[in-house]
């Protein structure tokens, strides 16, 4: 099956839309994704015919929602090739997840002295809140660097483990680079030395075929947004038997089995971590963008998205003065570059009043940046449903700033 690119844009309703008198390009596809038509109409059929808190309830629509957020986990599951339903954990997003790991996982295994290994590539939100655990357990904080192509420099991973090493914080593809990173080999690594690995896959799952069972990882965590789904709805995957050890992070309803004033026992998973009203809708539309997704073929994403990156590299790698930030081997559908002697916010500004939607700044990479020397970038980022026709117009438009700056 090959991408069918007209009926793909058909979904997506905003792709129609004119800004400033421009058709839309919309290249921001990192940040957030657009969503089919497909997934509103599911959130929409919920709100208006099913809509009614889950679990808890003996009615019907209470029943029909609880089913439909239960089968929703049930498609996560089999998306990542879980081994168990009740090992996907729903979040608001993967900065969720991760703070939930490091809080959870932290107060139970983390203790003065010892280690976390985050790699200089990370988005803050896999950053800070090992800083924050780190701060309150006396634990140290160490870093994996990256070489002057984006690529992390796998060979210290090595060194950098030590006997005090408890976990290692890695993101799959590197959300201002691009960078795929190798984190089946990063996961050997660790595992040989009985070290835990939590993959942020906030930026690959959208992209990449991903099988938690074959890579052996322990956590992972993505959310809804980027995989064309709705907002604040997120996942954090984590092996059962670890997730049976750790502690609840938030306390509320539906994560208790008992509360009495002198003690409170715990829900089985996955809603010992799921205090509180859950986002059941959106939970449910994530399932709907996560079916849809699979009706293309990921694969099929994969390859179209491969083609569109290196044709946008060709374009852009041909204009005087423009320089591209993340050059590894292994890339998936982003480009973040600047022009020589035009700040990025100016790039970015200009090119919206042509209709071109691109995100400008430090990506939330600040160590990335400061890796390279520069304050930020502006960035394209790709999806299934952008063309070689739109990348056409990026690229006229970066020479129109250009000109207008007079730069040759």
């Amino acid at each position: 099956m090959t991408i069918d690119i007209n009926k793909i844009r058909k979904d997506f309703p905003i792709l129609e839309e004119l800004i400033h008198g421009k058709p839309l390009v919309y290249f921001d596809n990192a940040a957030t994704t657009q969503k089919p038509r497909q997934v509103v109409d599911k959130l929409v059929e919920y709100y208006y015919k099913y809509n009614s808190n889950i679990h808890r309830g003996v009615h019907y629509l209470s029943n029909k929602s609880t089913d439909g957020n239960e089968n929703a986990r049930v498609i996560v599951q089999n998306f990542i090739n879980a081994k168990h339903s009740h090992e996907v954990i729903f979040t608001s997003g993967a900065t969720e997840s991760v703070n939930l790991v490091a809080n959870s996982f932290g107060n139970r295994f983390i203790s003065e002295g010892d280690e976390v290994i985050v790699s200089e590539l990370e988005h803050h939100s896999n950053i800070v809140p090992w800083q924050l655990i780190c701060e309150r357990k006396k634990a140290v904080l160490k870093v994996l660097p990256f070489n002057d192509h984006g690529e992390l420099m796998i060979e210290k991973l090595d060194e950098l483990i030590t006997d005090r090493t408890k976990i290692v914080a890695v993101n799959h593809i590197s959300n201002s680079l691009g960078t795929i990173n190798p984190i089946r080999k990063i996961i050997e690594i660790a595992h040989a030395k009985n070290v835990r690995v939590l993959i942020d896959a906030a930026q690959s799952i959208q992209h990449k075929k991903i099988d938690v069972q074959d890579l052996d990882v322990d956590f992972l965590v993505f959310s809804g947004h980027k995989i064309y789904g709705p907002n604040g709805i997120g996942v954090l995957y984590g092996k059962e038997d670890l997730l049976n050890e750790m502690p609840p992070w938030k306390g509320g309803g539906e994560m208790i089995s008992e509360v009495t004033f002198e003690k409170t026992t715990y829900n089985e998973l996955p809603y010992k971590f799921e205090a509180g009203t859950p986002n059941y809708i959106d939970a449910i539309g994530l399932g709907a963008a996560i079916e849809y997704v699979e009706n293309v073929g990921i694969e099929n994403i994969d390859s179209y998205e491969q083609e569109l990156l290196k044709y946008a590299t060709q374009k852009l790698l041909s204009i005087d003065g423009l320089r591209i930030y993340g050059t590894a081997a292994e890339k998936t559908s982003v480009i973040s570059f600047l022009v020589e002697g035009i700040h990025f916010y100016d790039m970015g500004m200009l090119l919206d009043q042509m209709g071109i939607a691109v995100r400008t700044g430090t990506h939330c990479t600040e160590p990335v940046m400061q890796h390279f020397g520069i304050d930020g970038t502006v960035r394209a980022s790709f999806s299934f449903y952008n063309t070689k026709e739109e990348i056409d117009s990026l690229y006229n438009g970066i020479l129109k700033v250009c000109k207008m700056f007079a730069v040759k």
